[in-house]
């Protein structure tokens, strides 16, 4: 009998083996109870038109932004100016891609979390102890003209399709950022002026069908390092948010995307905003496709609540720190449910 031959990516392993390999599979008091989650349609993070965000009706707009960043931290946006057929495409060449042949994928694969362009399987597999049931296809996006040449070229489209809708998605990350700022109280351009020269990244996610969902995650529960992120997710349900100690289950809705507040914009908000806990599940019959766009300070940003943030009521959060110097505890400390924004706490 042959011998089995180690495949470096998630999805050829299950092929391989049609199971859950033992490195996957999740201590019994670190699993995701599925039976003890929140699925009701009412127990879903706000849904915010943004239709009306450049009209008479901004403010109105501005203040439902600012409430959902304060009580949940996540919520979705429709009308968010994408074009359908972009979100679409974006859609369709990452499942080209996560269906080409092995030789051809493993082009990209890299366990240095370093590297700007990467495929690679979990989250950092140079330091986790349990892997989770993920592929994904790391990309730098901004400034585009630095990092497109090093993009896949295969499916052929993958190139133009994947930079049209990361234009599109840094600039609805802007117009975010904008209404976040107003609902604070700040100028329109605080936030991305805080943010420095910016960078922007993504991750195409592959979750392939998994045997025994009950045993391991598609991520475990985390919170965003970023400042703000912007999900496009097929129609499979997967991620959760956490509400009040109980998960809830973020079901997709047609033509809208899921926005959450990262650890930056807590800082920057002086804790008026809150990065909160989620995690993605996954299922035995479907594969699921997602892909989260992080917008993000440049490393060298100095991040610091606004002056006007900081009163008697509400002392200074954070002492000041580089968005690098965050970015390497955070990897230092790997996907744990404790935010790594405690490391900067004054005193």
């Amino acid at each position: 009998m042959a011998p089995t031959i180690a495949k470096p990516l998630l999805s050829d392993l299950v092929a391989q083996t049609g199971q859950v390999p033992l490195s996957h599979v999740r201590p019994v008091g670190d699993r995701p109870d599925l039976a003890n989650v929140d699925t009701e349609s009412g127990a879903g993070i706000p849904l915010i038109d943004l239709k009306k965000l450049n009209g008479p009706d901004r403010r109105r707009v501005v203040e439902a932004i600012g409430k959902a960043c304060e009580s949940d931290g996540f919520f979705m946006v429709t009308n968010h100016g994408i074009p359908t057929e972009v979100v679409q495409g974006m859609l369709r060449v990452a499942r080209e891609f996560f269906h080409l042949p092995e030789s051809e994928r493993m082009k990209c694969y890299s366990d240095d979390p370093k590297k700007a362009i990467r495929l690679s399987t979990s989250f950092n597999v140079r330091t986790e102890k349990v892997s989770n049931w993920r592929d994904f296809l790391r990309l730098h996006c901004y400034p585009i003209e630095s990092f497109i040449d090093q993009w896949p070229s295969n499916p052929p489209s993958f190139r133009q399709v994947v930079g049209t809708y990361s234009k599109e998605a840094r600039a609805l990350a802007l117009r975010l950022l904008e209404a976040i700022s107003e609902s604070l109280g700040l100028e329109r351009s605080h936030m991305v002026t805080a943010m420095g020269r910016q960078a922007q990244h993504m991750a195409v996610n592959y979750y392939p069908p998994c045997p025994q969902p009950e045993l391991t995650y598609g991520l475990p529960g985390h919170k965003d390092p970023n400042a703000i992120t912007l999900l496009l997710q097929d129609g499979v349900s997967g991620l959760q948010v956490q509400r009040n100690g109980r998960w809830v289950a973020v079901n997709p809705v047609p033509n809208a995307l899921v926005i959450n507040i990262g650890d930056q914009l807590q800082a920057l908000s002086n804790d008026r905003y809150k990065s909160v806990l989620h995690r993605v599940i996954v299922n035995s019959e479907s594969e699921r496709i997602s892909v989260p766009t992080f917008y993000c300070p440049s490393p060298d940003a100095v991040i610091s609540p606004a002056g006007g943030l900081v009163d008697d009521g509400h002392p200074l959060a954070y002492r000041p720190f580089t968005y690098q110097e965050y970015y390497d505890e955070f990897w230092n400390m790997g996907l744990q449910s404790a935010s790594c924004l405690d490391r900067f706490r004054p005193g």
